[in-house]
């Protein structure tokens, strides 16, 4: 292949890609910055709210898989130049969005205290006081999570990267904002964080449906109220969005089980655990962002029939996920002390984070790219089900069993969580190689 008969050159690749990244990594420093606000008004304040994250984490997950459904389908039909299908899938995959969103909301509200506590148990008073407060303000902000999950990704299909970041930078900033104002300036702690966390939600998902209507995009669209189910369509996309919906969620659910576990070691284990999470939360964040690249530039590979370019796209990406963790990674261990020393972390707490976070520092960057970016190009093939039961059997059978087993029977401690996700990046990115390698995964595209 010569260079110039790529679809995608290396200023392109960067064009997408960059924004992406700067997106999902500013969401992430947001929630830290969140998380060290709310670290000011307590440590309980903080373990509530980490506790309720872990369960929104599940919810955006799964709404971030519907979208990722309407990415790998708008994307494929792009790259064939066939408008029109791209058009009316992206009207489905908004009305699915809603319709989710709303049914979700509606079920958590009723019940959410019940929730708390089949997941938590019996935890301390003050922290199921936090967790409850923080738990009903954020179920409302779960359509606007949905909708704009849905609006970002019809964007992104169609390589518009940059647009999402911009609305995702004003939304985080609005947020930061807000949390200030409420907590400092109200001094209304977790309820202010979850009212400021709401409204930025819900902004987010307003602009971009807005700016959807815009006409001169390949995509665009307009009079929401006349949108209509379209079941065949439908059925398409819940073909892509339900296996990755369900491994998403199996990933949190392992998440919420392995939480369990440290919920019992105490106040000051539960904080170093929450704030351990959100660092690797961010030093994951630009490898994610190439990751959800790729769907894109695989779908439209080959939605324009070229397979040997997906396949070398791939080869190029998980190259490049290997140079964005090990540089991420490093710069969140780089920040870790002052930020725990900024969030008012108790010493014990902060110790623990940091320890736990050089281990990640030194096993991340070697495991996570084969595991994580090479699946995304297997979705963006159609190929779902496969990444869905890889996915969900090493994260129960490896990293959820381990984990507990080396938490409450070997006495481990929280790093006993690390231990168990490691030996899970390790089997999952052999598994996917091999997948890779065979070229079976390329024979599902979407029709």
């Amino acid at each position: 292949m010569e260079k110039n008969t790529h679809l995608f050159s290396n200023r392109k690749l960067l064009l997408l890609l960059i924004p992406i990244i700067a997106e999902q990594f500013l969401n992430s420093l947001m929630g830290m910055a969140d998380s060290m606000m709310v670290s000011n008004v307590g440590a309980a304040a903080l373990s509530g709210v980490s506790l309720v994250d872990s369960i929104n984490n599940l919810v955006v997950q799964a709404f971030n898989a519907m979208a990722t459904g309407g990415v790998i389908i708008c994307s494929t039909y792009i790259g064939q130049k066939d408008f029109k299908r791209a058009n009316d899938a992206a009207r489905q995959v908004l009305l699915v969005s809603a319709f989710i969103s709303f049914a979700l909301m509606f079920i958590c509200l009723i019940f959410r205290k019940s929730l708390l506590s089949l997941i938590f148990g019996t935890i301390e008073a003050d922290v199921m006081d936090a967790a409850s407060i923080y738990f009903l303000l954020t179920i409302l902000s779960y359509p606007g999570i949905s909708l704009a999950a849905a609006g970002s990704a019809i964007f992104r299909a169609q390589a518009n990267t940059r647009l999402p970041m911009n609305v995702a930078i004003v939304s985080n900033i609005l947020n930061v904002a807000g949390n200030a104002i409420m907590i400092w300036g109200f001094g209304l702690g977790v309820y202010g964080a979850a009212l400021a966390t709401l409204s930025s939600r819900l902004f987010s998902a307003i602009v971009l449906l807005t700016l959807l209507r815009k006409d001169g995009r390949q995509i665009s669209i307009r009079s929401y109220h006349k949108i209509r189910p379209d079941f065949p369509k439908i059925k398409n996309i819940l073909a892509m969005g339900i296996p990755n919906g369900i491994e998403n969620s199996m990933f949190q659910f392992g998440k919420l089980a392995i939480q369990s576990s440290v919920s019992l070691l105490g106040t000051a284990a539960i904080a170093a655990q929450s704030m351990t999470n959100i660092f690797e939360n961010v030093n994951g964040v630009a490898g994610i962002g190439v990751g959800i690249g790729l769907m894109t530039i695989v779908g439209q590979c080959l939605g324009a029939g070229r397979k040997d370019e997906a396949v070398y796209y791939t080869k190029k990406m998980v190259v490049w996920g290997y140079i964005a963790i090990l540089l991420s990674c490093l710069f969140t261990y780089a920040i870790a002390r002052p930020v725990t020393f900024l969030a008012g972390m108790q010493k014990e707490s902060a110790e623990l984070c940091i320890y736990m976070l050089g281990w990640i520092t030194i096993a991340k960057p070697i495991l996570w790219a084969p595991s994580f970016v090479t699946p995304y190009a297997m979705r963006a093939a159609g190929d779902v089900k496969f990444s869905m039961l890889v996915a969900t059997l090493t994260m129960w059978l490896c990293r959820v069993t381990l984990a507990t087993f080396l938490i409450r029977v070997m006495g481990f401690g929280a790093m006993g969580v690390w231990i168990g996700m490691f030996a899970d990046w390790f089997i999952r990115g052999i598994i996917f190689t091999l997948r890779f390698r065979g070229g079976k995964w390329i024979h599902k595209v979407v029709a």
